[in-house]
């Protein structure tokens, strides 16, 4: 880091004025501005971010009521010309109150343009939780989206320390009077290399608001341990928020479920104190053509069952609710931004415990598709309360768009990274688009082998229809774990079936991220009124293999 100026006797001041918020960090409002607001850095502290090659576009008159005479143009430049990213870097204008950071000069063909983990990296280490600070992206229209939602991964709401007067309440800083606000504000270079003057448009600014509403709620949802999120209280989440939207939800439960045929999931979590539920929320607008059916996995907490986690693989297993949570936040966006099609949220909710009633290794459970299942792994549960969970968004639904989202494996973390959700598919385009909406909207993803005929097999059982778990965790396990959930829905499927493993992604250390709600959105930006959203959804393309048979 650089100090480009700044005094001794302003440290002090700095010191005093702020040093209240560093041991007491409070909860942090975002708001999103058509436009730069004009601040005194000395007063309300700004972070800068952007590509070198943008920065270098920048006039100081484009940033200076932001800067407020506390910069002069001749160390804005002198900035600008100092910054050497590797991979990232940053100069102080004004002690550390005005603060201007470049992101990675070059992103890979699998990551994504916008920089979205680098950003989130810089707002997280160089904002100073005050009451009041700017954060100001300086990037192109296309990355708009991606890079606001980077900024709202930097400020997770849950917290139970006691420092920041968040210990009544639901953890989320909503008791809290002294609430930081976090400006954050754009300047959209344009393709020809100038600086858009338009603000951004009130579809923009409330598309961007409720996203990251989506992504705080996942991302709190997923913080929280199971005695504050177990199944009661992650229904109670669903009907608080289809209450917001007008949607009363379809709620089965405890041995209803048995009664049903939903074996997978009744099976999974009998052995809890809460018993088990699938939930259904219901967006019917008028004029549909498509139905489509997004299906999360909701295991509050995973020991393992009978078959046991060890006792430095279970800690952090809250997180196991992480592809419902994100369904639920990704459904609540895509309403609010208004939906175009029939859109169901299926959430399979299951605490797998240990007890008198659970589950045993050798066990035999009917599911909703009506196949039976030998049970050689209590451990391998989340594909059992999804199978439940796409039967019945297929035979009930009647979807014909049918995704599935989960922290599935902990192979999916060796397969495709900690940055990459793992994607499996039936369908080639929609493979395709998937991958390309990871990269527009930040939640990156990447294709993991879709081939049935070949590995289906390692759930072969003498006395079964299938077993649960593999017979060689050697071979392709996070696809295996996706073929169980396709073969409840049947191979031979019409539909669109889309498989997204975020079992690593869900988290950055012992924080939860909110992935896959930016994903959800994008994906099917073109069903939205938002027009933000229909920009960045991932457009028709030929699939590659179609490309490499047609060249």
């Amino acid at each position: 880091m650089r100090l480009l100026l700044g005094a001794p006797a302003l440290r002090h001041l700095l010191a005093r004025t702020y040093s209240s918020s560093r041991f007491g960090k409070m909860a942090t409002d975002l708001k999103f501005n058509a436009s730069l607001g004009s601040t005194d850095p000395q007063v309300h502290p700004v972070l800068i971010i952007g590509q070198l090659r943008h920065l270098n576009l920048l006039k100081f008159n484009d940033l200076a009521n932001k800067l407020n005479q506390r910069v002069t143009e001749e160390t804005f430049l002198n900035a600008v010309a100092s910054l050497h990213p590797a991979p990232t870097d940053k100069v102080s204008l004004y002690l550390d109150l005005a603060t201007l950071a470049a992101l990675p000069l070059k992103a890979s063909r699998h990551n994504t343009d916008s920089r979205a983990h680098a950003v989130t990296r810089l707002v997280k280490n160089h904002v100073l939780n005050v009451s009041e600070e700017s954060v100001v992206l300086v990037c192109e229209r296309e990355n708009l989206f991606a890079s606001a939602c980077a900024v709202v991964r930097a400020f997770p709401l849950y917290s139970r320390k006691t420092g920041n007067g968040q210990t009544t309440g639901g953890g989320d800083g909503s008791n809290d009077t002294s609430r930081n606000i976090v400006n954050v504000e754009f300047i959209l270079i344009n393709k020809e290399g100038g600086v858009e003057t338009e603000p951004l448009t009130q579809d923009e600014i409330e598309c961007l608001n409720v996203t990251a509403q989506g992504i705080r709620t996942t991302a709190r949802i997923v913080d929280m341990p199971c005695n504050e999120m177990n199944v009661d209280h992650f229904v109670q989440a669903v009907e608080e928020l289809g209450c917001e939207l007008g949607i009363k939800p379809q709620v089965i439960r405890g041995e209803e479920l048995r009664e049903r045929g939903f074996g997978g999931i009744y099976g999974v979590g009998k052995a809890a104190a809460v018993p088990p539920a699938l939930v259904v929320l219901s967006h019917l607008p008028k004029r549909a053509q498509e139905t489509i059916a997004l299906v999360g996995k909701g295991i509050v907490y995973d020991t393992g069952g009978l078959s046991i986690k060890s006792k430095t693989g279970m800690p952090g297993m809250k997180r196991d609710c992480g592809g419902a949570a994100a369904i639920l936040g990704a459904f609540y966006a895509a309403v609010k931004c208004g939906f175009k099609e029939n859109l169901h949220a299926v959430f399979c909710l299951a605490e797998n415990s240990v007890g008198p009633n659970a589950t045993r290794p050798d066990d035999i459970h009917t599911l909703y598709s009506g196949r039976t299942v030998e049970i050689n792994n209590t451990d391998a549960e989340g594909r059992l309360v999804l199978a439940d969970g796409v039967a019945f968004a297929s035979r009930d639904l009647k979807a014909n768009i049918i995704l599935d989202m989960a922290t599935l494996t902990g192979a999916q973390g060796i397969a495709t990274g900690k940055y990459h959700g793992a994607i499996l598919s039936n369908s080639e385009s929609w493979e395709a688009k998937s991958v390309q909406a990871g990269r527009k909207s930040g939640d990156l993803l990447a294709p993991i082998p879709y081939c049935p005929e070949l590995h289906f097999s390692e759930f072969a059982s003498a006395i079964a229809d299938m077993k649960n778990s593999v017979a060689d965790r050697q071979n392709a396990q996070s696809s295996c774990a996706g073929l169980f959930i396709a073969a409840h829905l049947g191979f031979d499927y019409p539909g669109v079936w889309v498989h997204v493993d975020m079992a690593t992604p869900v988290h950055c250390g012992e924080r939860a991220t909110g992935y896959g709600v930016a994903l959800l959105l994008t994906l099917f930006g073109a069903h939205s009124e938002s027009k933000l959203l229909q920009s960045i959804a991932p457009a028709e393309e030929e699939p590659p293999s179609k490309r490499l048979c047609r060249d």
